[in-house]
């Protein structure tokens, strides 16, 4: 983005901010939901959100929030909360979060067989995907959902045009930027003029988010993995509830199997193994030097100088390239973990944690693949100040996949507090939510010919001053994509 570009969108920013408070929240308190009003003066990318939908244009941006604001209030929407739903909803498994498409965009699914017209019934439908897009948005904000309305083995006894239209409005109105595609899966025949209705609710602008599909053409945007043996996949996920589905995170498998219990650590002599093998790859990239008889003062010279070296090399590959500044922990990288493809050999790739408190920060890593990889450590701690290096390596020969992500959950512990594996148990049992530091980190795919861990010789060991972009530059036969999408 220009320079322009920032300042003009600062200005529509502060401009939507002070007309809506100077023609709509005027004399209005009780009108909307004081968290919304306080939220739409201190979040730039929410009031954006609303403008980039209605093409910038204040006039229209303020109604839309007007609406939207109105209708956060009515539904209660800051305080949904499992307990205010019905029960019997999410027992059924109707609509519920689960896996990514092609694009990494998270799947909201709507299974269309559990849903029958019913007006006693109508407010609490509405309730639960209002619950659902609400506990997501506050989750990753701002990042696009890919629906999935699964009409399989449905009637028009289960099509309810209201429900439809409600859902449609969300992200129209209530939750804008957040659609990516709506994708239509297996509609009988029968139901073609219902839903023409659905592409004059989306508008002309939105037409190309709706794709209609059938068990040949959905894997266009979403891979096997991640579809239900009914839509060709192979994905064994089976909802049930309690408990409620937990963004797909869970523990990662280490290296004989599953980990037995979240506070199982990882021992040190595993974590220096994979640092000495992970530092003689490097090292081993290197040509042999020519062997020359050497008195015993050079010999301790070449020592002291070839150990300098090693710690340069240590220090050059664990630089971080990116960072993403958390209150309790620096992270890196700050986005996207980079793995070579299967023909390159697929290499380790670090996360490196830095506590930047006073006190010791506990961590947890989870993945929403956890057959795939080995993580080391995946439950630990940090002490003050210092840095903590995780491994993580794929399992057993399995394919890194772009939809694989990481979170990296952290919460900062009083002194007193012990870290074995017992007393971490037991802290992360007592501590708030609202105390748990969480960041999410994708997985990219770099296409080469060598592995991704770059020998450290010639100018390399400046490396880490350097954008990925350019180092793929240097690898030979290279092709470096940029994912745009923040998913």
């Amino acid at each position: 983005m220009t320079e322009n570009q920032t300042q003009t969108k600062a200005k529509l920013i502060a401009e939507t901010r002070r007309r809506f408070e100077a023609e709509y929240f005027t004399d209005k308190s009780d009108k909307y939901d004081p968290r919304d009003v306080e939220r739409l003066q201190q979040d730039d990318n929410w009031v954006e959100s609303y403008l980039i939908w209605r093409h910038n244009v204040v006039d229209e941006t303020l109604k839309m929030l007007d609406e939207s604001f109105q209708w956060r209030k009515d539904f209660a929407v800051n305080d949904l909360n499992e307990s205010s739903v019905s029960r019997r909803l999410l027992e059924i498994g109707g609509i519920y979060l689960h896996g990514y498409d092609k694009e990494g965009n998270k799947l909201f699914w709507i299974k269309v067989k559990y849903h029958v017209k019913d007006n006693k019934t109508a407010l609490d439908k509405k309730k639960l995907i209002a619950f659902w897009l609400e506990r997501y948005a506050k989750r990753e904000s701002g990042k696009p959902l890919t629906v999935m309305f699964d009409l399989s083995e449905t009637g028009l006894n289960n099509i309810d045009m209201d429900f439809v239209r409600f859902i449609i409005n969300c992200f129209k109105v209530y939750y804008p930027k957040y659609l990516s595609k709506l994708v239509i899966f297996d509609m009988p025949w029968i139901m073609n003029a219902a839903f023409k209705l659905v592409k004059t609710w989306l508008g002309p602008e939105a037409m190309s988010l709706l794709k209609f599909t059938t068990k040949n053409e959905v894997q266009e945007y979403v891979s096997v993995e991640y579809l239900p043996p009914h839509m060709g996949g192979t994905d064994p996920f089976k909802y049930s509830y309690p408990p409620l589905v937990d963004d797909d995170f869970q523990t990662p498998l280490c290296e004989n199997g599953p980990v037995a219990s979240e506070d199982e650590a990882s021992s040190k002599e595993d974590i220096e193994s994979d640092g000495k093998e992970t530092l003689e790859t490097i090292l081993n990239d290197e040509p042999p030097a020519p062997v020359k008889k050497i008195s015993p003062t050079e010999q301790q010279s070449s020592k002291a100088e070839e150990n300098e070296k090693v710690d340069s090399k240590i220090k050059a590959f664990k630089k971080p390239l990116s960072v993403f500044k958390g209150h309790l922990l620096h992270i890196s990288p700050a986005e996207e973990l980079y793995f070579g493809t299967a023909e390159s050999g697929e290499k380790k790739t670090l996360i490196v944690l830095t506590n930047v408190t006073k006190n010791i920060v506990a961590f947890k890593v989870r993945t929403t693949a956890p057959e795939k990889y080995r993580v080391k450590p995946s439950n630990s701690s940090c002490e003050p100040g210092a840095s903590v290096d995780i491994v993580v390596s794929p399992h057993g020969g399995l394919t890194v996949s772009a939809q694989d992500r990481f979170l990296i959950m952290a919460a900062e512990m009083e002194q007193p507090s012990g870290t074995s594996p017992a007393e971490l148990t037991q802290f992360w049992k007592e501590v708030p939510r609202n105390k748990v530091m969480e960041h999410r980190l994708r997985c990219h795919i770099i296409e080469s010919s060598k592995p991704t861990t770059l020998p450290l010789k010639d100018g390399a060991l400046n490396m880490a001053d350097k954008t990925w972009e350019d180092i793929c530059l240097q690898l030979p036969n290279s092709r470096c994509e940029t994912d745009s999408n923040p998913s």
